[in-house]
């Protein structure tokens, strides 16, 4: 009964984004994305009658080094003769947390095939030619059918499942093929229907996993409690390891660093209409400063919203083009410089002195407070933010402070800039807790390593 109206549900998503993509570009993104994809994913990753057995592989020896950057391979292939490993993402997001745990089995295992899909278009639009992987798909619909002919086509030797999207057919699937398949940095909560006394189909789709890899005690003593014992281990959130190697490897932005100069710096990341109202007045109030808007949204009547709340703009894609040591009249009193492009998020948060996280007024809550934080930054956000556990931790550490008001936003930043002693005592704290929590992608490829899921 339980399957009937998943299946239903199934159904109901499909005919709702059809309706929707007559006026949203994401829905419509997502819908054409999917038109003919099994006949492509057949094209690139090839028939599975004309794959070969797996070669045998060795794990690689040397230091962890990420893969070369540069186009994604999704030129036709009719066969691959290596291991295959699939990753499914939902989002960009996930992607971020899986990404540590791709790089890091590419290095390991240089001989192995990647491929990589999303459920979203904000997740693939952004990833589809990342070069760590050989190919980058959406991943077809949910249904028992599309989860036979995807397994057919691919074949994979190895599933990586990140965070969560808990699909029946394609679990199930994987699970009566025998095929490993891994969860890694889930996140469970009570009020979650694996927990509830409907949560029968849910909880069947859990069993698919061959191991799952939680962030938190509390989402192993909930697993423990529907009879998940023997498989679960604790071992945090990749997304640690993940910023901690955007660190390592920064490379600056000339462009932001002339702009910031000397002056002290708000980086507002990931930000919603609601963080941009919050924060227009403050930046229009204090010319002695400098403030980064990078939106979580950049078309082109949201970025015209952002410079009707700040008075001072100028945009990066400006900014970029001016002659080094020229300044016009009316850009020497600009003190707001717009991110109009996608990709520069997590280097930006280098140059600030203080940072803000968007997502904290609205219902799905604050982004992702660790990319500020990995670099000794102060952290602030909106008060929607308690399901998301790192952005807990660092308020409980001391690295981040939680705001309802624009009155409570000026008074932290006041604080902050004011007196310097505890300023760096924030800085301190904010680093510490990010630098502490790293390793959990060590974990994984040691559980991998382990039980040979990649060698015989």
């Amino acid at each position: 009964m339980h399957l009937f109206f998943y299946t239903i549900f199934c159904r109901l998503y499909l005919l709702g984004i059809r309706v929707v993509a007559l006026w949203n570009p994401k829905a419509k993104l997502w819908l054409n994305g999917r038109k003919g994809l099994l006949g492509r994913i057949q094209s690139a990753v090839g028939p599975a009658k004309g794959r070969e057995q797996s070669a045998i592989l060795a794990p690689n020896p040397g230091p962890t080094v990420s893969p070369n950057s540069g186009e994604a391979k999704d030129s036709p292939l009719t066969t691959h003769h290596s291991p295959l490993v699939w990753m499914h993402c939902a989002s960009l997001g996930e992607f971020e947390q899986g990404r540590p745990v791709l790089e890091a089995l590419r290095d390991k295992y240089p001989g192995i095939k990647i491929l990589l899909t999303f459920f979203s278009p904000s997740g693939y639009e952004v990833r589809k030619n990342y070069g760590g992987a050989d190919f980058v798909f959406y991943l077809p619909m949910d249904s028992k059918a599309n989860a036979r002919r995807f397994l057919d086509i691919v074949q994979p030797d190895l599933v990586i499942w990140i965070k969560y999207e808990y699909w029946y057919h394609y679990l199930t699937a994987l699970k009566k093929r025998k095929i490993p398949t891994l969860l890694v940095s889930g996140i469970f909560r009570p009020d979650q229907p694996f927990f509830k006394w409907y949560g029968r189909l849910h909880q069947y789709i859990l069993e698919s996993f061959t191991h799952l890899f939680v962030q938190t005690p509390a989402s192993k003593d909930l697993l423990a409690g529907i009879g998940f014992t023997n498989n679960v281990t604790v071992n945090g959130d990749t997304r640690f390891d993940r910023v901690a190697a955007i660190v390592e490897k920064f490379v600056p932005l000339p462009a932001i660093e002339a702009f910031c100069g000397k002056y002290p710096t708000v980086v507002a990341g990931s930000t919603w209409p609601e963080d941009e109202e919050e924060l227009d007045h403050y930046a229009n109030t204090h010319p002695d400063m400098r403030f980064i808007i990078a939106p979580h949204e950049i078309h082109e009547s949201h970025l015209k919203e952002i410079e009707k709340l700040f008075k001072h703009t100028i945009r990066y894609s400006v900014l970029q083009k001016r002659v080094p040591g020229t300044v016009s009249r009316e850009q020497q009193h600009t003190n707001t410089l717009i991110i109009d492009n996608i990709g520069m998020l997590s280097r930006l948060y280098k140059y600030a002195t203080i940072t803000y996280i968007g997502g904290g007024f609205g219902d799905d809550g604050v982004h992702n407070v660790l990319e500020a934080a990995v670099y000794r930054k102060p952290v602030v956000f909106g008060p929607v933010y308690e399901k998301y556990i790192e952005a807990a931790e660092l308020v409980d550490e001391g690295g981040a402070f939680p705001i309802k008001t624009a009155l409570e936003l000026e008074k932290v930043l006041n604080d902050l800039l004011a007196d310097e002693s505890a300023y760096k005592k924030v800085c301190q704290q904010a680093g510490q807790y990010v630098h502490s929590k790293t390793g959990a992608t060590d974990a994984v490829l040691q559980f991998i390593q382990e039980n040979r899921l990649l060698t015989s």
